[in-house]
């Protein structure tokens, strides 16, 4: 029987709080990936802006950061500025929801507690090849509700969405039925609802420029969104301002000596998107500082998507080949390109095919980026 893989976690940006992030050594910000210590034991991370939760194949919680502490007997943990949601396995089949501040240190009393139902539609249980993959919170096992930042924290979900995934941006919810459709609601001031408008939804409101096309997975920014297909296409909404969305923006124009100086040093697929920035004719492409309907986005090389991440002001995406893209802010070397670089196109992170490594997930901390890899295998 052939030995199981496992990989390791990476970590690169924003570590000001002494966040786990690579190898750390006291750094305000880490700029190219580096292993996280034990990354091969982590199985899931979950990171806020002052600290991260990891979650370990054996069932621990382990914050680091602004926040320490930790758990045991614990299936996934979903950290916040605001708050520490955790499931911890209460014997038998009981599994309990807890959310605690995120200044307790796991220690003392949870803020509250709520026993779910475990069964069938529990969807909490490892897979075998899940060792990386996100776990289900905010969305509680059996898809009927999710945890809100802001009280009330117990939000129920109408039965008839049949949720598979959920995710929180700062300041609107985006959810992906079992059907592969987009729902979307919230506040809209930045066109990150996707409706074509800057209004607020108060309920989920179906995606209608996306209706007929099957999404696989969303990603909420801070105040930008992204879905990914079945097919491997990207639509991405919302603010541009740091060239999140991958369209052109003012505030790098603006900057492009400084930009500029470090395109070089990039891919030749990232030069090539430097130039899909130009109108046809030569004429720079019009600035896009909101977005607020998704927009069709094409990768280098043709390469088709299947995972996305978004921190506040930057985006992830891993590719069927896995690889890793990511654009947008990088002032804390969120990107991972070895500077602190804004980029307004998708360029491929280059440590990853220079260590032979396989990119299986990403995910994006406000301002740092978390990766989890694999050696390839020989051929």
């Amino acid at each position: 029987m052939a030995k199981e893989r496992h990989g390791t976690w990476f970590g690169f940006g924003f570590c000001g709080f002494g966040q786990v992030l690579g190898s750390g050594n006291g750094r305000h910000s880490v700029y190219s990936p580096e292993p996280l210590c034990a990354g091969d034991d982590v199985c899931r991370v979950s990171p806020s802006w002052s600290y991260t939760a990891l979650v370990t194949r054996g069932g621990r919680v382990e914050l680091s950061g602004s926040m320490s502490g930790s758990a045991s007997g614990c299936r996934d943990a979903w950290a916040s500025e605001e708050l520490l949601v955790v499931l911890r396995d209460e014997g038998g089949s009981g599994t309990e929801l807890q959310a605690w501040t995120p200044g307790s240190a796991l220690q003392g009393e949870p803020l509250w507690v709520q026993n779910l139902v475990s069964g069938a539609e529990d969807q909490g249980e490892d897979e075998p090849s899940s060792e990386a993959r996100a776990g289900t919170l905010p969305l509680l096992p059996g898809a009927r509700a999710y945890v809100n930042r802001q009280p009330p924290f117990y939000q129920p979900l109408a039965p008839e969405l049949r949720v598979r995934q959920l995710e929180l941006g700062a300041e609107h919810v985006l959810l992906l039925c079992e059907a592969g459709q987009v729902f979307s609601w919230g506040g809209g001031r930045h066109g990150q609802l996707g409706h074509g408008t800057l209004e607020a939804e108060p309920e989920p409101r179906l995606l209608e420029a996306l209706q007929g096309l099957r999404m696989a997975e969303v990603a909420a920014g801070g105040w930008h969104s992204v879905c990914v297909s079945e097919t491997g296409d990207i639509y991405i909404w919302g603010w541009n301002e740091s060239g999140q969305l991958a369209l052109p923006t003012r505030s790098l124009a603006e900057d492009k000596k400084t930009v500029n100086g470090k395109v070089a040093e990039l891919d030749e697929a990232c030069l090539k998107g430097e130039e899909a920035a130009v109108a046809d004719g030569g004429a720079p492409a019009p600035f896009i500082a909101i977005q607020p309907f998704p927009a069709l986005l094409d990768l280098p090389m043709g390469s088709d998507a299947v995972k996305a991440s978004c921190g506040s002001r930057h985006t992830a995406v891993v590719t069927r080949t896995g690889e890793l893209y990511t654009w947008g802010w990088g002032k804390y070397g969120q990107l991972g390109h070895k500077d602190s670089s804004s980029l307004d196109r998708p360029c491929r992170v280059e440590y990853f095919a220079e260590k032979q490594l396989e990119v299986r997930a990403v995910t994006c901390g406000p301002w740092n980026t978390y990766v989890y890899a694999m050696e390839r295998e020989k051929i």
